[in-house]
């Protein structure tokens, strides 16, 4: 970022007196604006990020994301004060499925285990059996019974993917998708395949193309990796392939240019969320100063929400 004295430029200077003062963890999701990411102490996924709020000493935690995850500190960090800068700050795919939704479904399906991608609201986790990530979906569902059926939801793309990959019988998944990574279609894919033959492609679960990644054929499949954004940070920093482009939202190019040295470019340059733009150096400060952007959730919805999470975490808690 240039450096000028400009009132904006004073502002990200308060900001950062702002937070020593506060005493605040600043935690920030890959998908965030650069200067956020900069500004913040640690930068991953979703739930990482909450565990680290979890086990870090400090007692106030400003989660520069959207309200999922948000709410999942607060669920792993129920005696901490858990802020949210961008109050206004949803999800698509969290919104694609009520916690009333999901009891109707639930109830078709009684005996079914519910599987809930942790980019779920409070109130839908507390209705799961488990909670899965991007990152360790197959391995959760893979250690459900066969004889089990499995209510997978809200992501279409996801649920699709684990029940391909599986080849699984008796899953059922949700009609849900975050509209940013559904306009990443197989067209994109296959135009950025056949452009550059010596390419290689990270692709995001979520994203629309991903069953079309399951199905590229030699030799095109050995160039398309299905990764979560932390195993796309990790993929970069070994990466030997000289351009790789990115099928998920642009704002984890900013931690694969830090930690890779391969030209990394997105498959597509508006996969920009609004959600993850909302925070602003006004809202920061405000979280610092005043404590604006609490996450308030009952006792009880912490409780019910913490099982299924916590079951994802310990296969020992898993109610099968």
């Amino acid at each position: 970022m240039t450096r000028t004295t400009t009132e904006s430029e004073v502002t990200l200077d308060r900001l950062r007196r702002a937070k020593e003062n506060s005493g605040a963890l600043v935690l920030a999701h890959n998908y965030q604006p650069a200067w956020v990411q900069e500004l913040a102490d640690v930068v991953a996924d979703s739930l990482q990020l909450s565990r680290i709020a979890q086990e870090h000493p400090a007692e106030r935690i400003v989660f520069c994301g959207v309200r999922f995850m948000a709410e999942t500190a607060k669920i792993l960090s129920p005696t901490k004060q858990v802020l949210l800068p961008a109050r206004d700050a949803g999800c698509s795919l969290a919104e694609a499925i009520t916690a009333e939704q999901l009891a109707a479904w639930r109830a078709q399906y009684p005996t079914a285990v519910v599987v809930a991608y942790v980019n779920t609201s409070a109130e839908v986790k507390a209705l799961a059996d488990v909670c899965v990530t991007s990152a360790n979906a197959l391995e959760v569902v893979a250690s459900i019974p066969e004889h089990r059926e499995v209510l997978f939801l809200p992501d279409f793309f996801l649920g699709s993917w684990v029940q391909r990959t599986l080849q699984r019988q008796g899953m059922h998944v949700w009609q849900g998708e975050c509209h940013v990574h559904a306009a990443l279609d197989p067209a994109s894919l296959e135009r950025a395949l056949a452009d550059d033959p010596e390419a290689v492609v990270y692709v995001h679960p979520e994203c629309g193309c991903t069953t079309s990644a399951l199905l590229v054929e030699e030799p095109w499949r050995q160039r398309v990796s299905l990764l979560s954004t932390t195993q796309m940070v990790e993929a970069a920093r070994r990466e030997r392939h000289r351009r790789v482009l990115v099928a998920t939202e642009v704002g984890v190019l900013h931690q694969l240019r830090a930690h890779g040295s391969a030209q990394f470019e997105p498959l597509r340059s508006d996969a920009r969320c609004p959600f993850m733009q909302r925070v602003t150096p006004e809202l920061l400060l405000a979280a610092f100063e005043e404590g604006e952007g609490g996450i308030e959730l009952d006792p009880a919805l912490i409780e019910a929400a913490r099982r299924p999470v916590m079951a994802m975490l310990d296969p020992a808690l898993r109610p099968w």
